[in-house]
């Protein structure tokens, strides 16, 4: 008995089909999320429903043309869906469908992959909810043994909750109620903090960054998260265009 798939593979802008024509789910898969860029939207709403103008803000490099029709494309693949804000907000924002979502962990799985890269371009932009993200898939459970606490951390002046517990790390978008620390700053003082080895010290003296409350444990929060060791197949690696 043959089987028929019910997917019709989507024209590109150009008028061609784009579709690996092979059975393998995985090749399916890279023929509904695989084009550049699509990934990508994934990731930046992963976080929560954003309009537009926010989605182009956090993809550095992608036109508005290109935006658009990805975001046509994962809609109609049911990746993601778009809906209306009610007044007075009235905005048109993206979603991702609960399939969608399904994606988190193959997101994380490549930011870890991702961060083994001797060549990844440490020093391209990259927006708070990536940053974000890389923390949570680069937090470093074993150093955080006995260390509970919470953090108020604002990103490129977002909000979010920052909470230890048992050597588990919760990071997402709120408050807490009583935090250890207020901290204050933008996502490339943050990804050099977090990421890059810079100290909090010197990111204070040069204003780039403020801590309300104990800015000792503030200090120890941020020296949770570090990047692996590379790959050693990645030695020669070059970063590609950004």
């Amino acid at each position: 008995m043959g089987f028929t798939s019910g997917f019709t593979p989507e024209l590109s802008s150009g008028g061609t089909v784009r579709t690996y024509g092979d059975g393998c789910p995985a090749a399916h898969a890279l023929d509904l999320v695989g084009e550049r860029w699509s990934l990508l939207v994934v990731r930046e709403l992963l976080l929560g429903p954003k309009r537009f103008t926010d989605l182009r803000a956090g993809l550095h490099g992608a036109s508005a043309n290109v935006l658009s029709q990805r975001l046509r494309e994962l809609e109609a693949h049911g990746v993601v869906s778009k809906r209306r804000l009610p007044p007075p907000a009235a905005s048109k924002v993206y979603e991702l469908t609960e399939w969608g979502r399904d994606l988190e962990p193959v997101i994380v799985f490549l930011l870890r992959w991702g961060a083994r890269s001797a060549a990844i371009p440490l020093d391209a932009p990259m927006g708070a909810d990536a940053l974000i993200l890389s923390m949570r898939s680069l937090f470093v459970p074993v150093a955080a043994r006995g260390f509970d606490a919470a953090f108020e951390l604002w990103v490129d002046d977002r909000p979010f909750i920052a909470e230890i517990i048992d050597a588990q790390l919760l990071l997402a978008p709120g408050r807490p109620e009583h935090p250890h620390a207020v901290i204050r700053t933008d996502a490339e003082t943050l990804k050099r903090l977090t990421l890059g080895g810079r100290s909090l010290d010197v990111s204070l003296h040069a204003g780039r960054v403020t801590v309300q409350g104990d800015q000792a444990m503030a200090e120890r929060f941020l020296g949770l998260f570090r990047l692996p060791e590379p790959a050693p197949a990645s030695a020669g690696a070059t970063p590609g265009p950004v």
